[in-house]
């Protein structure tokens, strides 16, 4: 795979080329970016995910939904509907995607969109309901919107500017598109990061002068919920454990339950993965399924023996208390 990928990297300079006369057509204006009146977060990457944007959105939503109003507007990436969809509560994980599925499992006084067309979803909204603000998930790269507020989201162990383009890298958008950030957000960092090491970090990144860098790291939450709602990681440990994901990027769960002593078989699919028949009848085999919370709005009607391992970021130095003051004086100016 590593291989083909080396192979491709004369398309993946026609791509760069490609996103580098987007971006300028929108610079010069020959592509027209649209605002809105309701103020709008946008929470992105520059790369093909991975780098913990629901966690992020649900963060966000916890910070604030005991004092505003909030839509949130996601691409519903995989969902088998099209066009503009309002979630309700008889709304299906078919219906809205994964992602906003389980986003609106957990917050249902939000008002939860999904549509792939940005321009369309916002308008909509802003005629079908009244939000103090809208969280765009997953904007970053979609120009077509101006947001108030960005957030970039990029990975400890693989920052974008040690990226390259699609199809030989997972970049999806220029490096320097960074400069529109209103925050970077490095993530999935070891939880005893040093201070040296993330002034390290900030000088590679070469953040503008009003960027803010803040730094978060995966906590998992051992008591497992679903099927196994009282069980303990520590309970499973000498038990046969099969582990489920369907996410970009695994590994961190896997280092988790090593560290946690846990013994796991690992099933991987790729990102968003809706299961075939045959893939439910094998699951159905196993005797203790762990998966992520992604992959359980997918599979909690079709497996039994079924519990996921819950996520969250957690924040370094009160970068969680930078995040939240940030926000609050962008929505304070935006009123």
């Amino acid at each position: 795979m590593q291989l083909l990928r080396k192979l491709l990297f004369p398309v993946s300079l026609l791509y760069a080329l490609v996103v580098y006369a987007r971006n300028w057509f929108y610079d010069i204006g020959i592509f027209k970016s649209k605002s809105y009146k309701t103020p709008i977060i946008c929470i992105g990457n520059l790369s093909t995910g991975g780098t913990g944007k629901t966690p992020m959105i649900e963060i966000l939503l916890r910070l604030f939904t005991q004092t505003y109003k909030i839509g949130v507007l996601s691409r519903g990436y995989g969902r088998k509907s099209k066009g503009f969809l309002l979630a309700t509560k008889n709304s299906t994980v078919e219906e809205l995607g994964d992602e906003p599925y389980q986003i609106y499992s957990k917050f249902p006084e939000i008002t939860m969109v999904v549509d792939a067309d940005r321009q369309n979803g916002i308008a909509t909204m802003e005629s079908k309901s009244t939000s103090d603000f809208i969280l765009l998930d997953d904007g970053f790269q979609h120009r077509k919107v101006t947001p108030g507020f960005s957030i970039l989201l990029t990975t400890y162990d693989k920052l974008y500017v040690d990226d390259w383009y699609l199809p030989t890298g997972n970049l999806r958008d220029s490096k320097k598109e960074a400069k529109r950030a209103s925050i970077i957000i490095v993530t999935k960092c070891p939880d005893d990061l040093s201070n040296d090491e993330q002034n390290k970090i900030k000088k590679r990144l070469q953040r503008y002068p009003d960027q803010e860098v803040l730094f978060a790291y995966f906590g998992y939450n051992s008591i497992l919920k679903g099927n196994f709602n009282t069980d303990s990681l520590e309970v499973l440990k000498n038990k046969k454990i099969t582990l489920v994901t369907g996410i970009a990027n695994p590994k961190p769960l896997e280092k988790y339950l090593s560290k946690q002593a846990v013994q796991f078989e690992h099933l991987k699919y790729t990102d968003h993965h809706f299961f075939t028949d045959s893939e439910i009848k094998l699951l159905q085999s196993k005797k203790c399924i762990i998966t992520t919370e992604k992959d359980y709005v997918r599979l909690k009607d079709k497996v039994s023996n079924l519990s996921y391992i819950e996520v969250s970021h957690l924040f370094l130095n009160k970068g969680e208390d930078e995040l939240t003051k940030q926000i609050e004086y962008y929505l304070s100016r935006s009123r």
